[in-house]
């Protein structure tokens, strides 16, 4: 009996299947099959320690051999033409490893193979019955969402759900909506024993973005007086948070891509070859689709860092929640002030509740750090609330109907789409609006 892992390769395409079976037979045991229909069987009736499958194949496709891996508890890597990455992305959220589009790049499928190969083996925490949740235990500026209604629930709900995945993350939406702390909340969930390294891409410049990502050697350039670590490295077995990845430029892109692939990486200024298996969560207020589409962000890196999507929805779409939200702020910065637990005046509640919001969460907090501050007293009243706060109060409930605001908000997207000549991207840049969010605006009108 052979010590070595034994791997099942499927597709169609014979000369594909015997150049991945001549590549890896020589430290694997390996076995092939023509077809989905032939994978499955073979699935049925053998052990394997990994499948390698194509997704396009006649009688059984890719995802029908993942499915039958899946119930054989079998980890798998999907490889795909370049034109169907999005079918190789659904194939990860229903549990594959990664994947890999073709023409397939040995060296990159190789390092793939051994880092699946290495996680079944050597993380037991891998295994859900041996994760313990730390759902209970939540972080400062974590606020439950404010019932099944809240917009927030749902993304808080996949959040929990994909956690424990290896599956990359890109949470969207305006500045100041949580996206950093719902990418905590996945890690603190998540199996994964190492740190949460966040990176404000927006913050630095290309060259020092490079060296902060990947590290640096000894006399890598001018003041590099010793190696340093980079946050990948920093990273392994935690999870890398990329706040603002959309304002990464073209040839870092293209490293960072490569990195996801591969998780392998070369510090600057030096030849060794480091790995890290870290987990990735990216974070944009930009639209990266329409980025895609103008050509000022890659696809293939788009596909990589998607595998699933949440969009976090602004605090206007979020009324009922603001008083817990309020609260939550208000008994924390008590705490940190030294001062009683302080509540809101009727006045300054509804004042609070109405305001505009812009900088969504963020705004609001600053706001009730500065009410807390400025209080001399326990009751936080309209003369504490900043004054760009009141001066942008929307009108009361009183004075208008949620009927009214949605037929004005249904009018302004018609007369955008119209003055744009049905150009969705565009009418939604006019509205100043995400893509998505148009889009998502449109499907409930139907």
């Amino acid at each position: 009996m052979s010590d070595k892992p034994k791997l099942l390769i499927v597709d169609d395409e014979f000369n594909t299947r015997e150049a991945l079976v001549r590549f890896f037979r020589r430290r694997y045991e390996t076995e092939a099959a023509p077809d989905g229909l032939a994978a499955i069987e073979l699935l049925k009736n053998h052990h394997f320690d990994l499948v390698l499958t194509d997704l396009r194949m006649p009688g059984a496709d890719g995802m029908q051999v993942l499915d039958a891996a899946n119930h054989a508890g079998t980890p798998a890597i999907v490889l795909t033409a370049y034109g169907s990455i999005g079918d190789a992305v659904k194939a990860v959220k229903l549990g594959a490893f990664d994947f890999v589009s073709k023409p397939i790049k040995l060296d990159v499928l190789d390092q793939m193979v051994q880092s699946a190969l290495s996680r079944e083996k050597h993380d037991p925490a891998a295994k859900p019955e041996k994760r313990e949740s730390v759902k209970n235990t939540p972080l400062p500026d974590f606020v439950a969402p404010h019932g099944e209604n809240d917009p927030m629930s749902r993304v808080f709900e996949t959040a929990r759900a994909v956690a424990a995945s290896r599956a990359s993350v890109l949470l969207s939406g305006e500045s100041g909506t949580g996206k950093e702390v719902v990418a905590q909340l996945i890690h603190r969930e998540s199996r994964r024993k190492g740190p949460f390294v966040p990176v404000h891409c927006a913050a630095l410049t290309s060259t020092i973005l490079e060296s902060e990502l990947f590290g640096y050697e000894k006399g890598a350039f001018t003041g590099a007086a010793e190696r340093r670590i980079g946050k990948f490295e920093q990273a392994d077995n935690g999870t890398v948070f990329l706040d603002e990845v959309g304002e990464i430029d073209a040839a870092t892109q293209v490293k960072l891509l490569r990195v996801l692939e591969t998780r392998s990486f070369e510090r600057v200024g030096g030849i060794e070859t480091v790995h890290s298996d870290f987990r990735l969560v990216a974070a944009t207020n930009r639209d990266l689709r329409a980025m895609v589409d103008a050509g000022t962000f890659r696809e293939d890196l788009y596909y990589r860092i998607s595998v699933i999507d949440l969009e976090l929805p602004p605090l206007r779409e979020r009324r009922d929640a603001i008083p817990d939200l309020l609260n939550h702020f208000a008994r924390y910065f008590a705490r940190e002030n030294g001062k009683a637990e302080p509540r809101f005046s009727k006045e300054a509640m509804e004042i609070l509740q109405n305001a505009a919001w812009q900088g969504n969460i963020r705004e609001l907090r600053n706001c009730v750090e500065s009410m807390v501050v400025l209080s001399n007293t326990e009751t936080l009243e309209k003369s504490v609330i900043p004054r760009n706060v009141i001066d942008n109060v929307s009108r009361p409930a009183a004075e208008t109907s949620t009927l009214d605001l949605r037929e004005t908000e249904e009018t302004l997207i018609e007369k955008a789409l119209a003055e744009c000549n049905g150009n969705r991207t565009r009418a939604a840049e006019k509205l100043g609006i995400s893509r998505r969010t148009l889009l998502r605006r449109l499907a409930e009108k139907k």
